[in-house]
């Protein structure tokens, strides 16, 4: 058990996730609870849905159920887990089934997964199950695949959080023969569950879909482990290849040799990375950073690869702590440019990788350009230690060398030349090393001259002042060009640092022009840049409580400016936090532009919503005006109609028998039903324009709805109902339905031919009604034009209505929580369908 901010100790939460209803989830929640209690475990039944399975109801004997609360809603009772009872009997474990579950209206909370929070809050360990197409991340994807939008979803991070989550797994052919078997639908449904989301294709997917969510959550644990323990070495759990780009011309026969080797590890995970150096120099050629990086990113998403800039003193050192970060098995980099003499001096980035990588396999990949570069080492800006290292040689070899000289050619030069010799050995010294090395160099200088060179010889005493002087001299000019060389190596050091920053500056500016989301991959990108856990962007309300708009890395980790390791002010009351590690200052000012451009991201991001908002009143304005002009015509005719009828009838000098005033009354009653008929279309479409229809959801039968709708309509003895009376309910407004079900039929009386036949079906979660004319039908090309407000058939028609009906009835249905589309007829014509929810199970009317 773990223990919650307040230091109490909290429950474990388990969960079995499975890929589809049907794969044996509460079956195996049931079996776990049964070998606990047989291990002496205080184990109680929370909740547990059967949904009619005799062999899951069976697995109920044996274990205490808590009764279910009734709770009365609309005229119906509906039974919900007794959340009081549960903590008042405060059981070691409870089963608590279909965590994303929405709760009966008056619960204590609206989900079923926060009243499971609440019993680990108090303590109490919890085993639940969930579909994986219940997961929030996923549903877009799922609703791809199979067509039916989830709208009863649980958080991924609640789901995350389990110490436990047993993946429930069988095959999409086993699956539907325990579907066609009647083991998890009732025969009625099986059909067409069968027909739409339980088809083999489907239920593939959604089993990759649950089988790779598992995995990308194991691999999370494997990393938060890894980085709680410090763990540097390589666990070669899972295939990812590094590879390392300089984005000179080699780079793009690297780049495609690496995606080869990622795709024969079984499609490993490939990542290219490109190093600025802390100097601010690629693993190439001065001043590559900023030419590279578009063509690195480019090359890299032309073959899949995550794209990652990272920076370090050392190239190799960077690629190898990115390579250990990321715990990538293999190593991709390209052979060196240079020249088999320069590699004499200095073996390369890839000699010392191969020598540092331990467990990841390195490639060497060969190029076009490898070894043809003549260049030597350039030594590196800044006195390193190799290069202070040299200048202490210097410092020791070249007096030492002058006094060879020196005495070599003594029959040839004079003092004043022995002189010059050992003021270029100081000065070479105070190049290559700085101060030390030139002052070492002019002391030992002075000594070798006054011993080996200057009368009495080999002594050390000094004859003459101006030995003194040409001693103090060489200090002076040694110290000089030390200086010099200092000031220009700490230039050198910033021009290369403000290289770096420009480049990665450069590639968080592209990261907020071209990204439609940047915020989260800006954050990303901060994360990885700088080795943070999490970097998240703080805004504080008028509560002067801190949220959070955007966070990545390790979750929970960054919620108040104070807690964090980093901590940048962007604006008043936003902050740019990150947590890992403290940042030096020259770092923390970078960060502070970054904050900048972080700003910018956030105000694209809700200027982009406001945006949004004027469209959808642009929208709204061209919808007026779509209207004016339709009214112009559409409502005057039956207004006409009605006039001219009511004239003739009050005309006293028009002599009119029995027949013309009742073919006269008719035309006024068919016209003032038209009338009413464009009214409530046109105020149903402003009610949907303006957000302002509000349905009363119940459970409602589609037979009985068909039945009011069809009264009134003209031709309605030619429509035909074939719903089965056993069909489960829908949860919907029956005033709302009514309209949608009358304009569609009205629709296919209109155009549909001799006969409309009303037929309906039931699958997974979901009730659909057909309703299937013979008529002319619609091009597939036309069907997105069908439900358009003022649309009557391309406008080829001006006088059967405001083409507002099937519009109308679309918007009904969506704010019912269903849908409304087209498909053809087999054998010609069209069939609209209605799909709606099916009403929860225990709901009555």
């Amino acid at each position: 058990m773990g223990r919650d901010h307040n230091g109490r100790v909290r429950g474990e939460l388990r969960i079995h996730l499975g890929a589809a209803p049907g794969v044996g989830k509460t079956f195996a929640m049931l079996g776990e609870a049964h070998r606990r209690v047989g291990r002496g475990a205080d184990v109680v039944v929370g909740v547990v849905e059967t949904h009619g399975r005799e062999r899951t109801a069976g697995l109920l004997e044996g274990l205490e159920v808590v009764p279910r609360r009734t709770v009365r809603h609309g005229g119906t009772e509906l039974h919900e887990m007794d959340l009081a009872a549960v903590l008042a009997r405060r059981p070691q474990v409870v089963l608590v089934d279909e965590l994303a579950h929405t709760n009966a209206p008056g619960s204590r909370h609206a989900r079923r997964w926060q009243d499971v929070e609440e019993l680990l809050d108090a303590g109490i360990d919890v085993i639940s199950t969930v579909n994986v197409q219940h997961l929030e991340s996923l549903g877009d994807v799922v609703e791809t695949i199979t067509g039916a939008r989830q709208h009863e979803t649980v958080p991924d991070e609640v789901v995350r959080r389990a110490e436990q989550i047993e993946i429930v797994d069988i095959t999409p052919e086993a699956l539907r023969r325990r579907l066609a078997h009647g083991n998890v639908y009732p025969p009625e449904r099986v059909d067409a569950a069968l027909a739409h989301y339980f088809r083999v294709p489907n239920l593939v997917a959604l089993r990759e879909l649950a089988l790779l969510w598992i995995a990308d959550e194991v691999d999370v644990a494997l990393r938060r482990y890894r980085t709680e323990q410090q763990v540097s070495d390589v666990w070669e759990t899972r295939e990812r290849v590094v590879v390392a780009l300089t984005g000179g011309r080699e780079s793009e026969t690297v780049l495609r040799r690496a995606a080869r080797i990622a795709k024969r590890s079984g499609g490993a995970d490939l990542m290219a990375v490109h190093v600025l150096r802390g100097d601010g120099l690629a693993p190439g050629r001065a001043g590559a950073p900023v030419v590279a990086a578009d063509r690195v990113r480019r090359m890299a998403e032309g073959v899949g690869a995550s794209v990652h800039t990272v920076v370090g003193e050392s190239v190799d050192d960077a690629l190898l702590d990115f390579a250990r970060g990321v715990n990538a098995t293999q190593l991709v980099l390209g052979t060196s440019r240079r020249s088999r003499l320069a590699r004499v001096f200095d073996p390369g980035i890839g000699a010392r990788v191969v020598q540092e990588s331990g467990p990841i396999d390195v490639h060497m990949v060969t190029h076009s350009a490898a070894g043809r570069a003549l260049r030597l080492p350039r030594l590196r800006s800044g006195l390193t230690p190799g290069r202070q290292a040299l200048g202490w040689t210097a410092a020791v070899l070249g007096p030492a060398a002058a006094t060879v000289l020196g005495i070599a050619l003594t029959d040839w030069v004079d003092l004043s030349t022995d002189v010059v010799l050992y003021f270029l050995a100081t000065v070479l010294a105070a190049l290559a090393g700085g101060l030390g090395p030139a002052l070492l160099a002019a002391l030992l200088g002075g000594l070798l001259l006054n011993f080996f060179l200057s009368p009495p010889l080999y002594s050390l005493a000094i004859a003459t002042p101006g030995n003194v002087i040409t001693v103090a001299a060489m200090l002076l000019v040694g110290v000089l060009v030390a200086l010099v060389v200092d000031r220009a190596a700490r230039r050198a050091e910033q021009a290369a640092r403000a290289r770096a920053e420009a480049a990665l500056l450069a590639s968080f500016a592209r990261t907020v022009l071209t990204r439609s989301d940047p915020l989260p991959r800006l954050l990303d990108r901060v994360r990885e840049t700088w080795a943070l856990r999490s970097v998240a962007l703080l805004e504080q309300g008028e509560d002067r409580v801190w949220r959070r708009v955007a966070c990545t890395g390790a979750a929970g980790a960054c919620d108040r400016p104070e807690r964090a390791d980093v901590d940048v002010v962007v604006a008043p009351g936003l902050h740019l936090v990150g947590t890992g590690r403290a940042l030096p200052a020259a770092d923390r000012r970078l960060l502070e532009v970054v904050g900048g451009q972080a700003l910018l991201a956030l105000r694209g991001q809700r200027a982009e919503a406001g945006a949004a908002d004027a469209e959808r009143r642009a929208a709204a304005n061209e919808t007026r005006g779509a209207l004016l002009s339709a009214v112009g015509h559409d409502l005057r005719s039956p207004l006409t109609s009605i006039k001219a009828a009511a004239g003739s009838l009050r005309d006293e000098h028009l002599p009119l028998g029995p027949d013309d005033r009742a073919e006269l009354l008719a035309t006024v009653e068919e016209s003032a039903d038209r009338l009413t008929g464009l009214v409530d279309n046109l105020l149903d479409s402003s009610r949907l324009a303006a957000g302002a229809v509000t349905p009363l959801l119940a459970p409602v039968g589609y037979d009985e709805v068909a039945a009011t709708a069809l009264l009134g309509l003209e031709g309605a003895d030619r429509v035909r109902v074939e719903i089965g009376e056993d069909l489960p309910d829908v949860l919907a407004d029956a005033g709302l339905l009514d309209r949608v079900l009358a304009n569609v039929v009205d629709n296919a009386l209109r155009h549909g031919g001799t006969e409309v036949v009303l037929r309906a079906s039931a699958y997974s979660d979901r009730v659909e009604l057909r309703v299937v004319d013979r008529g002319r039908g619609v091009a597939p090309r036309e069907r997105d034009a069908l439900f358009a407000a003022f649309q009557r058939l391309g406008d080829r028609d001006a006088t059967s209505g405001l083409g507002l009906g099937l519009s109308v009835a679309q918007g009904l249905t969506v704010v019912m929580g269903g849908e409304l589309t087209a498909e053809d007829t087999p054998g010609g014509g069209l069939t609209v369908v209605v799909s709606l929810p099916a009403a929860p199970v225990g709901v009555t009317r």
